[in-house]
């Protein structure tokens, strides 16, 4: 389901007027569902480590060198070199000081940190993206902005989470008569997602709501 289809869902369950083209979508209210719905998707994204969200790539230090520009947009999971799976140091002193302790990496200034080796070296790096929005060409970003854009939230969890989500956060009011039906929605949504995200039995769902 793409951003214009999500916005007409809310509009629908908003009792607002649908809209047949993404240009239409001039009014405050439509603006404002358009913002909420980028914050929450970006909120929820962030909130767990979600299996899809990982990604992975394959860099080259080359010999005698300690730093590599870190080609990540994201949090890094693993950082593996040879087999050996390297620990993060938040402490980078001692690589810019050649005392950089074995399987061991840092960051600094958007540079990978790592021990020098006296040949090319492959990095094999796993990581949570930290864009949670695909575009029509399949390119990954931050925020929804084209009609035709989509969240990485797996469907049929995206509509549940972003139509009510934006619902509940676009009204704030507990005396809305759909309010509560909102909540439960949202929350039921959630709770499916960390129980279908990952294929580990004993994850247990948990259910944390974010509200102004």
């Amino acid at each position: 389901m793409n951003f214009l289809e999500l916005i007409n869902k809310c509009l629908l369950e908003l009792n607002y007027r649908q809209v047949n083209s993404f240009s239409e979508l001039i009014k405050n209210e439509h603006k404002r569902i358009k913002s909420i719905m980028n914050v929450i998707n970006n909120e929820i994204c962030n909130l767990e480590g979600w299996n899809f969200l990982l990604r992975r790539t394959n860099i080259t230090l080359p010999a005698n060198e300690t730093e590599i520009d870190n080609p990540i947009n994201g949090r890094i999971l693993y950082l593996i070199a040879d087999n050996k799976k390297y620990k993060y140091i938040e402490n980078f002193e001692p690589f810019i000081t050649g005392h950089a302790p074995n399987e061991t990496y840092s960051v600094l200034n958007n540079k990978l940190l790592l021990p020098k080796f006296d040949k090319n070296k492959n990095i094999e790096i796993i990581y949570y993206t930290a864009n949670s929005v695909l575009d029509n060409n399949g390119n990954e970003k931050t925020n929804l902005e084209a009609y035709d854009d989509t969240t990485l939230i797996p469907m049929p969890f995206a509509e549940q989470l972003l139509v009510y989500g934006t619902c509940l956060r676009l009204k704030g009011n507990p005396q809305h008569i759909r309010f509560s039906y909102w909540v439960n929605m949202y929350k039921d949504a959630l709770v499916n997602l960390k129980s279908k995200a990952s294929v580990y039995a004993k994850d247990t769902p948990q259910v944390r709501l974010f509200r102004e």
